[in-house]
């Protein structure tokens, strides 16, 4: 159900607009950390490192640029939503599901040619490079329905409609976890299985919000008979989104400098670093959908001339969501080191995660206030200040961090304080950004 985000209570349509979002993503990680369990318990720790490592850096930088990409989208078509005009929404909502059906069609080829030459770039490990090859080809044979669940899920978030995503998303994990467990432990199947099965929930969940556009009688209706793109609205949205992309393709490549030296310090600490990252993607799934949350917020108002109530959502978004990421902070470094073993039986591993967690679990404060800041601003369609702050602060300093100071300490110490570091710079630079009130002069698409 489409829902105004322009008046009435923000901090009660902000946490009701949220939930479902952060429900949603939460319930995707907590299939992660159940996928995980299913690859560690019943294919092996060298196919839980070829599932989690190289593997998953690369997904994150081909898969995650378009996705952030097709962020642009969602942007034009919440400021259209706002701004009450019904004939560049339909226009809108046309344009980004015909470019989220070519860029999947090109990211297939790409991931698929690039493969290989990737994981090797990576260092990957000899006795998961098979593995990793033949889990990423699956992947990407499949890629064109998860764009085209996210640009979808993404226009109905951005008409205010965050509770139908979310069903999709259930129906869409609960197949997933179903099929893990048939194709992995009831027909044995190793890594391939585990592919197949989150590209066949993928295409279900692509398949439930294509149903949901088309039966709206609203004005962002989608009909593929009648599907054309506008050259002008797709402007506006590459004008978002490939600072947007940028930024998340920057992200997954420091990510992926990261891996190397991790790689380096053999296969147990792929193993815990990717373990650590299915557990502690809960915060991060939450961090994210605080930040869908405020920009779609920031866009609708944006578009109806509210700026007024765009700094109103922001500051109250800080105060909510940093005191949310305290709470996740206490909750894994309660429970984490208890549950490791119902992850992985490896004594080695459960340590070694244990340690990358307590180091990044009292920091995730510091992210927060990034994505509640980035989330605006991408809201209001200033998406290059973000790519600049994040560029700078984030990922050109981790690669210095590797390439000048990890070299004196190649510890994996070293490799965990990088990140709450870089982190703090780029909080600092949001805040500075955001305080000067230039974000205000832009107008996009509202000005065509």
């Amino acid at each position: 159900m489409k829902q105004n985000l322009t008046d009435g209570n923000i901090a009660k349509k902000l946490i009701l607009y949220f939930l479902p979002i952060a429900a949603g993503t939460i319930l995707q990680q907590l299939y992660n950390a159940v996928d995980g369990i299913i690859v560690g318990k019943f294919v092996g720790t060298i196919a839980l490192a070829a599932v989690g490592g190289s593997a998953a850096i690369i997904m994150s930088v081909l898969i995650g640029f378009f996705v952030a990409l097709s962020g642009g989208c969602t942007v034009v078509i919440a400021q259209l939503f706002g701004a009450g005009d019904e004939e560049r929404l339909k226009a809108a909502t046309d344009t980004a599901v015909c470019f989220c059906i070519g860029a999947g069609l090109v990211l297939t080829v790409l991931g698929i040619v690039l493969t290989v030459p990737m994981l090797k770039l990576m260092q990957t490990p000899a006795d998961t490079m098979r593995d990793s090859a033949l889990y990423l080809r699956i992947i990407f044979l499949g890629v064109t329905s998860q764009l085209l669940y996210n640009v979808e899920s993404g226009i109905l978030r951005a008409v205010g409609d965050s509770r139908s995503p979310f069903v999709f998303l259930v129906i869409s994990c609960l197949t997933n976890v179903a099929l893990d467990l048939l194709f992995v432990k009831g027909f044995g199947m190793g890594v391939d299985g585990v592919a197949i099965a989150t590209v066949m929930a993928q295409t279900l969940s692509a398949a439930l919000a294509a149903v949901k556009l088309c039966r709206s009688k609203e004005a962002y209706r989608l009909s593929f008979r009648g599907l054309r793109m506008n050259r002008r609205i797709l402007k506006h949205m590459m004008h978002i989104g490939i600072p947007t992309g940028f930024q998340a393709a920057m992200y997954s490549v420091s990510n992926m400098i990261i891996q190397v030296p991790i790689n380096l310090l053999g296969t147990t600490v792929v193993a815990s670093w990717a373990l650590a990252g299915r557990i502690d993607g809960i915060f991060w799934a939450t961090s994210n959908a605080a930040g869908i949350a405020v920009m779609n917020f920031a866009a609708q108002n944006f578009g109806a001339g509210k700026n007024e109530r765009v700094y109103d959502v922001t500051k109250l978004s800080m105060k909510i969501f940093i005191a949310v990421a305290f709470c996740f902070s206490a909750f894994f470094l309660i429970v984490s080191r208890p549950v490791l073993p119902f992850f992985n039986e490896d004594i080695a591993v459960i340590d070694c995660t244990w340690y990358i967690l307590r180091h990044f679990a009292p920091f995730y404060f510091i992210w927060t206030m990034v994505e509640v800041i980035s989330g605006v601003l991408c809201g209001v369609g200033d998406a290059v200040r973000s790519v600049i702050f994040c560029g700078i602060g984030t990922c050109l300093l981790r690669v210095l961090w590797i390439i000048f100071i990890h070299p004196l300490y190649p510890t994996l110490l070293n490799l965990c304080i990088l990140y709450p570091v870089t982190w703090a710079v780029t909080a600092a630079a949001f805040i500075i950004y955001f305080k000067t009130g230039k974000w205000e002069r832009r107008r996009g698409i509202l000005q065509d």
